[in-house]
């Protein structure tokens, strides 16, 4: 569906359903130079169990109207900016690597917004490489090739999604190009730049106060479960309630592992759901 926030068109996937407010929310932040179709397995099956689904294309990506903001606090702002023309008043905010950051952020930000949240391949800090960014800036098929080399463990999906022989690094490779086309220029960049200058996430860790779940790839080469150790101890130290989850898989968990990482944020947001207060 269509949203307008600031006066500007943002679109969210609600997961093959209508958007009902009234259920409990979950919205799914993508990464970046990705859109909402990160998320497909995992949309579909909380929107058909339950769920109130707005899976983000952030701004400049996909759907949604750039132009594409540059820091992690805007893009936590513009999420929440979300929720309130979604006419929601919370939700389990699930984020995925730079994704990660933005739900973190507005989670902390925003802690009566916050009925939980998971993050997926996260780190603390997220720090890009300059090569990778130089690449990003001035020859950006290189910088997908870089990620898609760096972010997935095999080349093949397993056989449950969607089926024996897919290719993820293609599929992958091709979702970016088709993000930077419709994109604005140097997106890849924008997106990476945000990343690797936020040095707010051990503070932002302090102040979460909803559950939390921490999903890490045991193959992650870009942000492995160590990277993200920090984090959790930050928000352990600031007596969150959290879990950490590990499945087999690189940093592109939910084309790797969809089962597993359903599994995960399933049970998580179940959890999350029992302790909120039914709407009247």
């Amino acid at each position: 569906m269509m949203l307008d926030i600031h006066g500007r068109a943002a679109y969210a996937y609600t997961g093959g359903k209508p958007f009902d407010p009234a259920r409990p929310v979950v919205v799914f932040i993508h990464g970046a130079e990705h859109d909402h179709s990160v998320w497909a397995l995992q949309t579909r099956y909380f929107a058909h169990h339950g769920f109130g689904v707005l899976a983000l294309d952030l701004p400049g990506h996909g759907r949604s109207e750039g132009p594409a903001l540059s820091s992690i606090g805007a893009l936590a702002e513009w999420v929440i900016g979300v929720l309130d023309a979604a006419q929601a008043p919370k939700a389990v905010f699930v984020g995925h690597s730079m994704g990660s950051l933005i739900a973190l952020d507005a989670a902390a930000r925003h802690p009566a917004r916050a009925a939980g949240l998971a993050l997926l391949a996260t780190a603390a800090p997220m720090t890009v490489s300059d090569t990778l960014l130089d690449a990003a800036r001035e020859h950006e098929p290189e910088a997908i090739a870089m990620v898609n080399q760096w972010s997935h463990s095999t080349i093949a999906a397993k056989p449950s999604s969607p089926a024996p022989g897919f290719w993820l690094q293609g599929v992958n490779q091709r979702l970016m190009e088709r993000v930077s086309l419709v994109g604005e220029a140097q997106l890849f960049h924008t997106d990476f730049s945000a990343c690797n200058l936020y040095a707010d996430a051990l503070e932002r860790a302090a102040a979460v106060r909803c559950p939390v779940c921490v999903v890490s790839g045991t193959r992650d080469m870009m942000t492995p479960p160590r990277a993200a150790r920090p984090l959790v101890d930050a928000l352990r130290q600031a007596r969150a309630k959290v879990q950490t989850v590990e499945v087999d898989a690189g940093h592109a968990l939910m084309s790797e592992q969809p089962d597993a990482t359903l599994d995960a944020l399933f049970a998580f947001a179940l959890d999350c759901a029992r302790t909120q207060t039914p709407p009247r």
